[in-house]
């Protein structure tokens, strides 16, 4: 453990102008963090993971149902949250029937969010906040534009988030567990910045890592690892054979640099923190 510190603060040494990150125990401790935490950043599609939340609230809540007709006909609320209701990446067209591939879509969280707002007769923003930042005391997270990919965060709120994903309380732990578990499983599909992937395993709005290659995680990271990674060069892991999970943010939109600088960082996280 003592190794730790070090390993986390290497995303210093990156190209970026500003960056932050933090590790966080399954407990919810802060074990190592750089950078200014208390920083704002657009979280890009890491959004998805806090969309995905509040979705889950809503469903326990008992506002959705996971077999509500939401999207393209024979689509339903968990088509949508898995990425497979068959609606393009950033536009209404349909380019499968619900169920037969993964199609990462944008678009699917924005029918997803209004599926959400015509329920609970909540703005989706409004519930986001209401049904997550403010229970788990996500002070300067907001929704400022699409469920998809437009929040705003800082690593401080999502150390905290992280640890909710890791010992919910929020939430009933049988339906994070639900929502790490693959569903619709053996489904293929592009994972954007890696290419394609067979399978293309997703959980409900969370994506998993499963036996992925190449992939945005580390090496070492296990296959029970879950998280997502945004477009502005942001992203969260869990990996529960590690009892960690790890957030970073930067202000760098994903390009080379991130596939170059993710990986071997995730690594020596992993590293440091095994027994």
């Amino acid at each position: 453990m003592t190794e730790l510190a070090p390993a986390v603060r290497r995303v210093l040494d990156w190209p970026v102008d500003h960056v932050a990150a933090a590790v966080v125990a399954a407990d919810g401790t802060v074990l190592a963090d750089a950078g200014d935490t208390g920083r704002e950043f657009p979280l890009a599609s890491v959004t998805k993971l806090l969309s995905a939340y509040a979705v889950l609230v809503a469903v326990e809540e008992g506002a959705l149902g996971w077999d509500d007709p939401a999207g393209p006909e024979g689509s339903t609320v968990r088509h949508l949250i898995a990425h497979t209701s068959g609606l393009a990446f950033d536009t209404d067209r349909v380019q499968a029937a619900p169920g037969e591939r993964r199609i990462y879509s944008n678009t699917g969280f924005a029918v997803l969010s209004d599926a959400v707002a015509d329920a609970t007769g909540i703005g989706f923003a409004d519930y986001l906040h209401q049904a997550v930042c403010e229970p788990l005391g996500l002070t300067r997270t907001r929704l400022e534009g699409t469920a998809g990919a437009g929040a705003v965060s800082t690593a401080d709120d999502l150390a905290r988030f992280a640890a909710e994903l890791q010992a919910p309380a929020l939430l009933d732990p049988r339906t994070v567990a639900e929502a790490t578990t693959v569903a619709y499983p053996g489904l293929d599909g592009l994972l954007p910045g890696y290419g394609r992937q067979k399978p293309n395993d997703w959980g409900l709005g969370m994506e998993i890592r499963d036996g992925k290659s190449p992939h945005w995680t580390g090496l070492r990271s296990s296959p029970r690892t879950f998280g997502h990674f945004g477009q502005s060069g942001t992203f969260l892991w869990v990996d529960p054979e590690a009892r960690a999970a790890a957030v970073v943010l930067t202000d760098r939109d994903f390009g080379q640099w991130a596939i170059d600088a993710w990986t071997p960082w995730t690594d020596g996280v992993l590293d440091a923190l095994a027994p």
